[in-house]
């Protein structure tokens, strides 16, 4: 069974950064593409970013690209998100997934519980 568990979310103030860390177990994400999306209040989850199996590919929302770096720790077995720069407009429950293909199209597979981002300006 595959679990994503996230971690690192809070509450911050505009400028400030914050990683968000998403640990997998049931499956090695290195085999597999992963991203990150986002919900904020009264709208629809949104793609913010994502990567290949290999890392050679990552793409990023044009509102966080420059700002939000995806990674992973596959030792760790862990996706990250290191957010900086962070405004009210990044404000929302975060989420992670875990696709069931090397490349990340459509929805993934498997998804965290979610973590809440708050930024106050």
């Amino acid at each position: 069974q595959v679990q994503l568990v996230q971690s690192g979310g809070g509450l911050v103030q505009a400028g400030d950064s914050l990683r968000l860390s998403c640990a997998a177990s049931g499956r090695t994400i290195s085999d597999y593409a992963m991203g990150w999306f986002r919900q904020a209040p009264g709208k629809e989850r949104e793609f913010v970013a994502a990567l290949t199996w290999d890392g050679n590919m990552m793409d990023y929302a044009h509102s966080v690209n420059g700002r939000f770096t995806i990674s992973r720790d596959n030792a760790k077995n862990t996706l990250y998100l290191q957010m900086t720069s962070l405004t009210p407009e990044d404000t929302a429950l975060y989420y992670c997934g875990c696709y069931n293909k090397r490349y990340y199209n459509g929805d993934p597979a498997y998804w965290g519980q979610g973590t809440q981002v708050t930024v106050s300006s």
